[in-house]
């Protein structure tokens, strides 16, 4: 099985072309290309390739080895996308339209399901099947990248929010991003990536030591330990405290605000007295929170049907932070109707819309 394109970097194509007695430089050439969305240089005869070097491309390697199964699009224009990878297994990735008619917005998916079994998620049902190789996560790029150019978009910002935690598959992740955002291939820039996680203080803690220019979000959910662990299991590993302070120093290293989300749940985290707790917790650190309405997932895997809070309850979470002068701001849900918003993502599809 030949091998795909996306999932070779930059060094490594350069060293084969070399191998072949080839110039180094076309590999840039070739993987921007394919980066790009548009016809790659594998296979266009309108190409400055040398013809037996584009041979040799195609007899050593495919362009990918993922396939769009499902096509779904939401009355907001949000388009959901399935995956089909090379092992038949799938997963999804959104595109979401910017306020702005020429900018769009990409969520992409980091695992095969999920093992940090967050109780109000549709992703951790199915449970953890695989890690994405950075391949499969670069190619979730160019097929958003594509979505967004047919409907007149650009791609401008990328959120590892999808499915699975980005930090349990850290080395995939950061060679797709590195892929993604590096202005001789991909070209969407460092600071256009969003990485989140549930909070694993190693994986932080790491990001930090790499000095890599992207952003970072952190599900908190919870102001205290133990609501925050019947929600996440992950959170009787990291107490928030730690959390919090891996984050800050991640924030003191790149000068930028961590993101703080926080998904409002009837009658269990989004009380005022939640609200204060949270505000005391951060501490003056000077993240934001980004409060988010529950999508329904249905029964959880506790047995919970979940709620989401009330307007009223909503505002008041949000006017106390905002009264101990946090920063908090409400993300608006993209595509509920076909299952694309937040908590949502769960590679099932019952009918083809391609």
């Amino acid at each position: 099985m030949r091998r795909a394109l996306t999932d070779v970097a930059l060094a490594e194509l350069e060293q084969q072309l070399a191998g072949w007695a080839f110039k180094p430089l076309h590999a840039a050439r070739v993987l921007r290309s394919l980066y790009a969305g548009g016809t790659d240089r594998m296979t266009s005869r309108s190409s400055t390739l040398p013809d037996e070097l584009r041979q040799r491309l195609l007899e050593t390697f495919t362009p990918s080895t993922t396939e769009i199964a499902v096509r779904q699009v939401a009355a907001d224009g949000t388009t959901k996308l399935l995956l089909r990878l090379g092992d038949a297994r799938t997963v999804e990735t959104v595109l979401m339209p910017d306020f702005r008619s020429d900018r769009a917005a990409g969520c992409v998916s980091s695992q095969v399901g999920c093992a940090m079994g967050c109780d109000f998620c549709a992703t951790t049902k199915t449970g953890f099947e695989r890690n994405l190789t950075a391949g499969e996560i670069v190619d979730q790029f160019i097929a958003l990248r594509r979505e967004a150019h047919a409907g007149g978009r650009r791609l401008q910002t990328l959120v590892f929010m999808g499915m699975g935690e980005p930090l349990l598959n850290l080395d995939a992740v950061l060679a797709a991003v590195t892929r993604i955002a590096d202005n001789r291939l991909g070209g969407l820039g460092w600071r256009q990536v969003t990485i989140s996680t549930v909070g694993i203080v190693p994986g932080i803690e790491a990001l930090t030591a790499m000095g890599l220019n992207f952003n970072l979000a952190v599900s908190l959910h919870a102001p205290d330990d133990a609501t925050r662990a019947q929600l996440l299991p992950m959170g009787k590993r990291f107490p928030i405290a730690e959390i919090l302070a891996a984050a800050e120093r991640f924030q003191a290293s790149r000068g930028r605000p961590v993101t703080i989300q926080y998904c409002l749940l009837r009658d269990v985290n989004d009380s005022p007295a939640h609200a204060h707790l949270l505000a005391d917790v951060l501490g003056g650190r000077r993240m934001h929170v980004n409060l988010l309405r529950y999508n329904p997932t249905g029964l959880s895997l506790r047995g919970i049907t979940y709620a989401p809070t009330t307007d009223d309850a909503a505002a008041a979470f949000a006017g106390e932070l905002r009264a101990r002068r946090v920063v908090a701001h409400f993300r608006r849900s993209r595509g509920p109707e076909i299952d694309a918003a937040c908590g949502q993502l769960r590679a099932a599809a019952q009918v083809p819309h391609l």
